[in-house]
């Protein structure tokens, strides 16, 4: 009998149970296990069916349920406890508190607003895809934990990012699944009228998109996510933040419109609300939040401000990070485009952005000799401090965006780094963290800078955790290959062979990452007949576990990964290889604490950071690497192993000897070393290497050394430089003038006779004193608007002067400007003389572009 309707029938919360919804709108759930044992012991099969979601769960715990544990005084007491806790966390003073008071007016209350394009902070809210996304989660989480004033901005995307399956082939198919905010562990912020906050952009056309606020609570961090599906929007602004990642350029310029400038206003709706104080220092994740600047700086405009000194405040407060080594990963548009989404009025000015002018806006972000705009480009110009995200990353940044800074060598160039971390307490298995605790106590050793106690772990306890985590990634495999074959249209009679899938006690090597080219997936399979020869080893079997999304537009990395999932399935190794689809937080969190071994083969140096070698780390899995992102310079031959680099042009030939050390490292180091036994039967050296490891690599890849870095070498000095303009308005028209200034009377500015005092025929003894002496010529410009200096090193291959020692010179009473040094080193030096711009608001020497050299 067919029904007349249907009904949804949920329960309601008694009041004795009321802080469940508190603590279960609180993401700070995600990395407490007890908050998270407390949602699954009130009912296990309801907190499993709803994706381990407590916001999905609680309507679903039966009304019996509820009024049974509303009676349980060990529940209750469990309940309040972990209320408390969260309430104690969110109100006490922490490590930024302690750090860092007094930082700016307003002291601690001073905040910072980070944008990114997407968060991976829990699979119950679904608006990540891969690394950018996880890493802005973890970022969030560790600023809460140090106590950052941070609030996030971000998108809340109807569909999200795909679901992955594969057809009978092994090609990779995309599924887009509906978010509904109601089953999400968001918030409607209200405005003071009870509505949902909103805020507005303009489009072409007078096009109003209204923009939805919603709030997801990251522990101490709101982070305010952005949505045009709203009613009163016509369908196609509606769909503006339908997918992430999704469309095509037109549709990712209203994307980075909603978030930049959409998020700009949000905020300030957002704080003046809650009463927050306005954020003082903005942080771009990457460049799609670029328009943001922008937005900011036609605020100023709107107060009376001119362009340049709009400019010049806006990059005082703002950090721009960039993620990628390579061109293609960059935003780039046809400037005509973005020309009509500013909606130039006849006065040149932007409707989208009021008192903009458009032109010398979009000089801040164009390509030189073309009309193409690019959103690194902007980034870097409307942030006065940026950085890559590994030490080498930052060296290849230098290299790709020296043109923006002439006359400055790649060194110079500047642009940091901050190496990525992981946040432990999300990262580490319950295993390993029951581990962490016996060895260093209770405490969040993340605040700790030696975890030499690890070193205490013995064989036997290292042994029983990595066996047990072993076993679990075995059991979740198992269960994702058999359902990834229902899906590719398998009966489920043919496939008993799936429960039998990889072997609790064998070698066993992880590679999850984004599925691009750059990233090798298939260097592995160079040679599979020696591959395979590797993984059917009778006495000594090695396993690979391997997951991982390409994009949907990324036909050669859906290629590599369909060649993977053929190569395990005609080759008698299907219970060897085991390809798990629709990789994500939760996966991944089984799939690296599970793997003895983590490989990463991308070619160098094109691995911005890469984190998920990281997260293995931490639970006693060792390295095995191309030295390329965050292990170039973290790498310890004690706690893994490093790939060597080909030094060849030519891909392929470097792909076939970079393999070929691969297999040779495997079947000589990785493989005896793991299947070694002593007379007890333990793995006495692989362990040694495993607390090597866990003592001298996992304390410098947390995320809370992430953030403490970028808290002291980035947001305190720019929360001091945006403090310096709010605190003299007339600062920043008198350093535009400068700027000008400078900029006009360079040409004049000359370096002549220079001499070197104390040398004898072109040489001298180490520990001589010598003198270098020249006359600049400065024209106008006044000794305190330069920094004159003697640059001295070794020479280089290229005739250049390398790694250079600076050494300022001071103007004498006969008006020729000197320097007195000694050098220490023998060996051939060469040395000149330069000049460049001084300002107590430049935060680089390189900033303006200037340099005159003798």
């Amino acid at each position: 009998m067919k029904p007349l309707s249907t009904i949804t029938v949920s329960s309601d919360l008694p009041d004795a149970l009321a802080p469940l919804r508190e603590l279960a709108l609180n993401l700070r759930w995600t990395w407490r296990r007890q908050a998270a044992d407390l949602f699954r012991s009130l009912d296990a099969k309801a907190f499993v069916d709803s994706g381990e979601n407590p916001i999905a769960m609680l309507p679903q715990v039966s009304a019996g349920r509820l009024a049974e544990v509303s009676r349980d005084e060990a529940f209750l007491a469990q309940m309040r406890s972990e209320i408390g806790d969260l309430r104690t966390y969110l109100d006490s003073g922490r490590w930024f508190q302690r750090t860092a008071p007094g930082t700016q007016r307003g002291g601690e209350s001073a905040s910072i607003a980070y944008f990114s394009m997407e968060f991976g902070i829990t699979p119950t809210l679904p608006i990540y895809s891969g690394g950018l996304g996880i890493l802005a989660g973890d970022h969030l989480k560790s600023a809460s934990d140090l106590g950052v004033p941070l609030v996030a901005i971000g998108l809340l995307y109807q569909w999200g990012y795909f679901s992955q399956s594969l057809d009978r082939s092994g090609w990779q198919q995309e599924d887009y699944r509906l978010n509904d905010p109601s089953q999400l562990p968001v918030e409607p912020v209200l405005g003071a009228d009870g509505e949902q906050l909103s805020v507005s952009v303009t489009l072409p056309g007078e096009r109003e998109v209204a923009i939805a606020v919603w709030m997801a609570q990251v522990g101490r961090v709101p982070l305010l996510l952005l949505d045009t599906n709203v009613e009163t929007n016509d369908e196609q602004a509606r769909q503006i933040t339908d997918r992430l990642y999704g469309g095509d350029h037109e549709h990712r310029i209203l994307q980075e419109i909603v978030l930049g400038i959409g998020g700009v206003r949000a905020v300030e709706a957002y704080t003046a609300l809650v009463g927050a104080p306005a954020p003082s220092v903005f942080h771009l994740n990457e460049g799609h939040a670029g328009f943001s600047g922008l937005e900011r700086v036609g605020r100023k405009m709107q107060a009376g401000t001119g362009f340049s000194e709009a400019v010049a405040e806006v990059r005082a407060g703002t950090v721009f990070t960039t993620h990628t080594p390579v061109p293609a990963g960059i935003d780039r548009f046809d400037a005509s485009q973005l020309r009509g989404y500013l909606d130039t009025d006849p006065s040149g000015l932007s409707q989208l952005i009021p008192s903009l002018p458009v032109e010398a806006a979009l000089a801040l972000g164009i390509e030189e000799g073309g009309d193409v705009f690019n959103m690194a480009q902007l980034g870097f110009r409307i942030a006065q401090r940026s950085n890559g995200v590994a030490e080498l990353h930052g060296a290849v940044s230098r290299a790709m965006f020296q043109d923006l800074y002439p006359g400055f060598d790649v060194p110079e160039v500047p642009i940091g780094s901050v190496t990525n971390g992981v946040h432990r307490r999300t990262w580490t298995s319950a295993h390993m963290d029951d581990l962490y605790k016996k060895a260093l106590g209770d405490v969040d050793i993340s605040s700790l800078s030696d975890w030499s106690a690890l070193s205490t772990l013995t064989d036997h306890e290292l042994t029983e955790t990595r066996d047990a985590l072993r076993t679990d990634l075995v059991a979740m495999a198992r269960r994702h290959v058999k359902d990834s074959w229902l899906r590719r249209g398998a009966d489920e009679a043919e496939l008993a062979w799936t429960d039998h899938i990889l072997d609790p006690h064998a070698l066993t090597i992880g590679f999850a990452r984004r599925v691009s080219t750059y990233k090798r997936l298939t260097l592995m399979l160079s040679d599979p007949a020696r591959l395979k020869r590797i993984l059917l080893d009778a006495d000594r079997p090695v396993q690979i576990v391997v997951a991982g999304k390409s994009h949907p537009a990324d036909r050669p990395g859906k290629e590599f990964l369909q060649q993977l999932v053929q190569f395990a399935d005609d080759h008698g190794v299907r219970h060897r290889i085991a390809f798990l689809p629709d990789y994500d937080i939760r996966m991944a969190s089984v799939l690296i604490a599970g793997s003895d071994v983590w490989l990463n083969n991308p070619i160098r140096p094109e691995e911005a950071s890469g984190t998920s070698g990281m997260k293995a780390v931490l639970n006693g899995g060792l390295t095995f690497s191309v030295s390329d992102g965050w292990w170039d310079e973290m790498k310890d031959d004690d706690a893994g192993w490093t790939i060597p680099t080909a030094d060849v042009e030519d891909q392929s030939h470097r792909d076939a000897i970079e393999a070929e050390a691969l297999y040779e490292i495997l079947e000589q180091s990785i493989v005896p070393l793991f299947y070694e036994r002593d007379a007890r039967g333990m793995q006495r050296g692989w362990m040694t290497k495993v607390r090597s490891s866990l003592v001298k690599v996992a304390p410098q890849i947390t995320a809370a050394r992430m953030v403490r870095d970028y808290v002291t070498e980035l947001y305190l000095p720019a929360a001091r430089a945006a403090s310096a303009f709010a605190e003299d308005p007339a600062l920043a028209g008198e350093f535009t003038a400068w700027k000008a200034d400078v900029q006009d009377a360079w040409s004049a500015v000359s370096v002549q006779n220079v001499s070197l005092e104390g040398a004898q025929d072109a040489a001298v003894s180490t520990g001589a004193e010598l003198t270098l002496v020249a006359d600049v010529e400065l024209g106008r410009l006044r000794d305190t608007d330069v920094l004159i200096e003697a640059v001295l090193g070794e020479i280089g291959a290229e005739d250049e002067i390398i790694e250079p020692q600076l050494i300022p010179l001071q103007r004498g009473e006969d008006g020729r400007w000197a320097a007195r040094f000694a050098l220490a080193a023998p060996g051939e030096v060469g040395f000149t003389v330069r000049v460049t711009p001084q300002h107590p608001v430049l935060a680089s020497r390189a900033e303006l572009g200037l340099v005159t050299t003798a």
